[in-house]
This record gives C-alpha cells, sequence and structure tokens, in this order.
C-alpha cells in the first residue's frame, strides 16, 4: 500500500515524525473513542508501531495519509487483519483539521479498491461502533451495506458494514 496515491493524497509509512499528530489524536475522548480509546503516550507509540509492524507482515496496514497539495499528514485509512480478527477490515481516522473535505470518501475508495481488486481479498468489512453516525455515514459512502451486530473480541458491540 505504500506509494497508493489518489488524485489529492500519497499513503506511506509511518515515520516518527507522525508521532506528535498521533498521539495528540489518541490523547483526546472526542477524537479516539471510537478507535480503541484513549492512549497515554507509550499506548500510542506502540500502536504506531502496531501499524507499522503490521504493514510488515501482511503487506497492508493502517497508512499515514498526506495531502498532496500541503504535504501534511490528515489521518489515516487503511486495512487490518491481525489473527484474532474476525475479517480483513477497512478502517479509517482522520485529523479534526481534514474532516470535510472528501478526503475520507477519496482514501476509503482506494483502499477498498485496492483490497478488492489488487489483494482479491474474498471479504472485506467495517466494524462501526453503534454510537459512531459519522463512521457508518462514509462506509455507506463507499458503497458498504449494513450486515449485523457482533461483538468484536474485548471492543464491544460493533455493527458490520460489510463490501461487496
Amino acid at each position: 500500500m505504500v506509494g497508493l496515491e489518489t488524485e489529492r493524497l500519497i499513503f506511506r509509512q509511518w515515520q516518527r515524525a507522525d508521532y506528535p499528530s498521533f498521539f495528540d489524536f489518541y490523547s483526546r475522548e472526542e477524537y479516539a473513542r471510537f478507535v480503541g480509546g484513549v492512549k497515554n503516550s507509550e499506548e500510542a507509540w506502540r500502536l504506531m508501531a502496531t501499524y507499522i509492524g503490521h504493514h510488515a507482515l501482511n503487506g497492508y496496514s493502517y497508512m499515514a495519509i498526506d495531502e498532496k497539495e500541503s504535504g501534511s499528514l490528515i489521518g489515516t485509512v487503511g486495512l487490518w487483519n491481525s489473527e484474532p480478527w474476525p475479517e480483513p477490515e477497512l478502517g479509517y481516522w482522520l485529523l479534526p483539521q481534514a474532516h470535510g473535505k472528501g478526503f475520507g470518501v477519496e482514501a476509503g475508495v482506494a483502499v477498498r479498491d485496492f483490497a478488492l481488486n489488487t489483494l482479491r481479498l474474498e471479504t472485506l468489512v467495517s466494524y462501526i461502533d453503534e454510537a459512531n453516525e459519522p463512521s457508518k455515514k462514509l462506509a455507506l459512502r463507499l458503497g458498504a451495506k449494513y450486515d449485523q451486530t457482533i461483538e468484536l473480541l474485548d471492543f464491544g458491540q460493533h455493527e458490520v458494514y460489510r463490501y461487496r
């Protein structure tokens, strides 16, 4: 996924310089509540390293995304499929300054198409907390359909949005 591009975005590997923005996002309840919850500094560092390790093991992960025009980090969109995870997942979060600009749809379409057409994954879902209305709207805009509600490991009840 490194080097995947859209008209306005570049997908790349996480770098040490991304950590302040990454930690700031995960240190705030209003941002992090739907993506695993608030993290202290060490937990955030380990999570960023986990994204890098996931890519090393699988060839894909949650990638850092830069806006081409500004060169600024705007968030992450990518794929997750750890050993205990039920199915490959398309996941995303954007930094607040990137909201409302269509970046989520643009990046999500690129990752969805990469997963289904390049990787030829047999299944692809987004697991979304029942209270996360913006994420549900984005999944629907990306072509997903509500499938069911499950108990997602130790993350609680999540709605499954399936990409066909």
